[in-house]
């Protein structure tokens, strides 16, 4: 897949606070900035969502890395993974997080967890009484409404990372381990 739209150039300011942040300047940051009230906007909520720490950030990223790949986000799975490793997650498990069911080490919530982030992604979605009740037993009111907004946002960067054509930039690649790919078929009732 190539760019849909050509990348916008960023002010000098703004691609230097990316570089300073990732190590080169995104590329779904360079196409939206062809709106750049919309690509400020976009950043602002990005950061407040990171801001968030009501969930453990190991089931936040499982859910985000969950969502890239069932999406079929590639630039959301790879930075997804960087962001990982840099906030010391366990490596091994996010590397698996796109092939999480036939993965055995993920813990049952994680696993709940990257369920629900699926079932969300599901167009439309495919979330249960039963499924959200348990997660909610578990994790807490407060907790539940975090990881549902995330898991909304997370939807909200992927579609238009795909959208817009823009696909890995190598970000994982400074990363030890390789991440694993999705399964050629997915389970019953999911969107691929």
């Amino acid at each position: 897949m190539t760019l849909r739209l050509p990348k916008a150039e960023l002010p000098a300011e703004l691609a230097q606070s990316m570089i300073k942040q990732l190590g080169l300047v995104p590329e779904n940051v360079e196409v939206s900035w062809h709106s750049p009230r919309v690509t400020r906007d976009n950043l602002e909520l990005g950061a407040r969502v990171g801001a968030w720490d009501g969930v453990d950030p190991g089931l936040k990223s499982f859910a985000h890395m969950a969502v890239a790949s069932q999406v079929g986000c590639s630039w959301c799975l790879d930075v997804g993974y960087f962001q990982a490793r840099n906030a010391d997650l366990d490596l091994t498990k996010a590397s698996q997080v796109p092939r999480w069911r036939e993965a055995e080490l993920f813990t049952p919530l994680e696993r709940d967890v990257m369920d629900y982030a699926e079932a969300m992604t599901n167009t439309p979605p495919t979330v249960t009484d039963a499924q959200y009740a348990d997660l909610l037993d578990r994790l807490g009111a407060e907790a539940m409404v975090e990881l549902t907004a995330f898991i909304a946002y997370v939807n909200l960067a992927t579609r238009a990372n795909v959208a817009n054509g823009v696909t890995s930039q190598g970000f994982s690649d400074a990363c030890e381990i390789p991440l694993a790919r999705r399964p050629a078929t997915s389970p019953a009732g999911s969107a691929a």
